[in-house]
């Protein structure tokens, strides 16, 4: 076998608010139809990678749910290769939950080993972007190296969100450094890496002797495989990659999909993305309704009068007459009422914006300032949401308007944020 991908879908994306109190982060919806992680499966599979692990630990019911047996993208396979699910349980010690990105994988080492892949391919369940991994492999076998990491610039006031690396003119790294305070440049680990099996295994195994480690890919394992003077090469990356770990992040990453051309083309069908889909109706445009720039996925309705401007409208979302939509992120099953005005904001599943309600404006200052609102939660009629809000899940009319008798909530507000257990 050449290669085996694994994917790390365990995260709690706390940095997404009211988006991940329910889910974790790769189960996220994104584009109308589709998950985060379906970019990583799909990008495994348009790739001849067929073989595919899926390591999962916050919150994974509705990624189990979305997954299942991987027949959108042809991962149910009985005898070889397919996709597996595999969450963290009680074996060494009481509380056997991944401890960092490395422990993830060797609490599952004897999978790893299954089948001898000559190659392990790691990769982040939560960024969105396409890649031909079988050009990365095949870098990775030409170079002989005994890790290939892939890289890419980003904007150096993002550096310190990322692993930073300098490399030499053969693209070998001869310095790394995780998530620095004042990063030395802006060449950025993806958190995309191949590692020749057999060396994998043993520096994570020798990880875990290792009292003061994080037992994290960026942190230890490739810094302990450069003091080793083991090969470590960068594989440049120049298409285009987000890492949407903020709500800002996710909300930018759809503008992306909605320019023209936009940074991401969904449209290619030579690399198609895949994702489990409901069966919706078609999508149902009344007179005299605008909408411009904009994304409008199956089962949505889109009423008399109302404008939807440069906005993502997901399955079964209702816009009622008058209403105004306007860079905004709708997700499934969604319902903004008569004369209801969205603009930069979020609003999670089952969400209901009442009659009149406001939610979310542009900024006197230029910043995003993204309003947020989790998952079944009902605004009341003629309230006003203003910026950068976020407002829990499963919330009530009664529960808002007792919080904010005036009928406004300020700019900046947490509301009905719980913590979580």
């Amino acid at each position: 076998m050449r290669t085996r991908a694994i994917i790390l879908a365990g995260g709690e994306g706390s940095r997404l608010g009211v988006l991940t109190a329910k889910r974790a982060k790769p189960a996220v919806p994104f584009a109308g139809k589709y998950r985060i992680i379906d970019f990583a499966l799909s990008n495994c599979v348009n790739s001849g990678i067929f073989d595919v692990l899926v390591l999962t630990q916050y919150r994974p019911h509705s990624l189990n749910e979305h997954i299942a047996l991987g027949r959108p993208w042809d991962l149910d396979r009985s005898f070889t290769g397919g996709v597996m699910l595999l969450q963290p349980y009680q074996g060494r010690h009481d509380n056997d939950w991944y401890a960092g990105t490395a422990d993830a994988v060797t609490q599952n080492i004897n999978f790893l080993r299954r089948g001898h892949p000559r190659n392990t391919l790691i990769l982040s369940g939560d960024h969105i972007y396409e890649m031909e991994y079988d050009m990365l492999v095949e870098y990775h076998e030409d170079m002989n190296a005994d890790a290939t990491v892939c890289v890419i610039p980003v904007p150096i006031e993002e550096a310190p969100r990322y692993g930073i690396m300098h490399t030499a003119p053969d693209n070998r790294i001869i310095d790394f450094v995780e998530k620095p305070v004042n990063p030395p440049g802006n060449l950025a680990n993806m958190g995309v890496y191949v590692f020749k099996t057999g060396i994998l295994e043993e520096l994570l195994l020798e990880d875990t002797t290792r009292p003061d480690s994080r037992h994290d890919f960026g942190y230890n394992i490739i810094p302990r495989m450069m003091e080793l003077g083991m090969k470590v090469m960068a594989y440049p990356f120049s298409g285009y990659w987000i890492d949407v770990g903020t709500v800002d992040a996710y909300w930018e990453a759809h503008m992306d999909l909605l320019a023209s051309p936009p940074s991401l083309d969904l449209n290619d069908r030579s690399w198609i993305i895949h994702t489990r889909s409901e069966e919706r109706p078609p999508v149902k445009i009344e007179r005299g309704a605008i909408v411009e720039d904009s994304m409008i996925t199956d089962g949505a309705i889109i009423s008399e009068g109302a404008q939807v401007i440069r906005s993502v409208v997901s399955p079964g979302v209702y816009i009622g007459p008058g209403a105004r939509v306007v860079e905004t992120v709708i997700l499934t099953d969604s319902y903004v009422e008569r004369n209801a005005t969205i603009e930069r904001a979020i609003i999670d599943k089952g969400v209901v914006v009442s009659e009149g309600a406001r939610v979310g404006e542009r900024t006197l200052s230029g910043e995003l300032g993204i309003a947020c609102v989790g998952k079944n939660t009902i605004i009341p009629p003629n309230f006003l949401v203003k910026h950068e809000v976020y407002i829990g899940t499963d919330m009530t009319v009664d529960e808002i308007s007792e919080q904010f008798p005036d009928g406004e909530i300020p700019a900046g507000a947490r509301v009905g944020i719980k913590l979580r257990t």
